[in-house]
């Protein structure tokens, strides 16, 4: 499969964000990557239900929600009925992990787990057969812009090695400070989806950005 791109519309400019969306639209990105930060989990505050309604409006590829938040179950349908596709939760603010994957199905949408930087993807063991996807941080989550770490390319590769034993077919996503610089060997790792927030909203010229990005790997042998 082709990898993905996910621009992240936390780095999008908020005083004319139609016109972000539209750029997205006429790229070659795959879908929308919008943070839900309560500043519980994190210590940020970003989206609610409302403006994730107003942003699938506008938007004319899926919207990837990732719920950086505390008790997340209080919100599944919500995001959902928002428009939101693909759901993530972070395994470190689910107690009940498999009950709130079966939450999120239940709705319809993709089920995701996030980890962040200093969980180890061992704790995916007995969850990876009813994952569609895992979103590895590569920073710490709650800000954008932020450098990445580059201990995520062993876990990476430690993930891709779990999911083709056990033949789940679960996409590896890789949220933060992904850019230009580090896609090819992110893809070489095992990444199935690079998010990209400051890298490509940033850019001189994010649609030929986001192009460069969607090109890398074509040819791409995992190690």
């Amino acid at each position: 499969m082709k990898h993905l791109i996910a621009p992240s519309v936390l780095a999008a400019d908020f005083t004319n964000l139609r016109k972000d969306f539209e750029m997205v639209n006429s790229s070659t990105a795959d879908w929308f990557h919008i943070d839900i930060m309560d500043g519980t989990f994190v210590p940020n505050i970003s989206f609610g239900m409302d403006i994730v309604k107003t942003m699938h409006s506008m938007a004319e590829k899926p919207l990837d929600v990732h719920m950086m938040v505390a008790q997340p179950e209080r919100y599944i349908e919500q995001f959902r009925e928002a428009g939101a596709e693909v759901i993530t939760v972070h395994y470190e603010a689910c107690p009940h992990i498999h009950r709130t994957l079966q939450q999120i199905k239940a709705t319809g949408a993709k089920a995701g787990i996030a980890l962040n930087p200093g969980t180890p993807v061992s704790v995916l063991e007995d969850l990876l057969e009813g994952l569609d996807l895992v979103c590895l941080m590569s920073v710490n989550p709650g800000f954008g812009g932020q450098k990445f770490i580059y201990q995520t390319l062993e876990k990476t590769r430690k993930l891709k090695n779990m999911i083709t034993v056990r033949n789940t077919g679960t996409l590896i996503e890789i949220d933060g400070g992904v850019g230009l610089q580090n896609a090819e060997v992110l893809l070489k790792a095992g990444a199935d989806v690079l998010v990209a927030g400051s890298a490509v909203f940033k850019s001189k010229d994010p649609v030929d950005t986001i192009k460069r990005l969607k090109g890398i790997g074509k040819d791409t042998v995992y190690v």
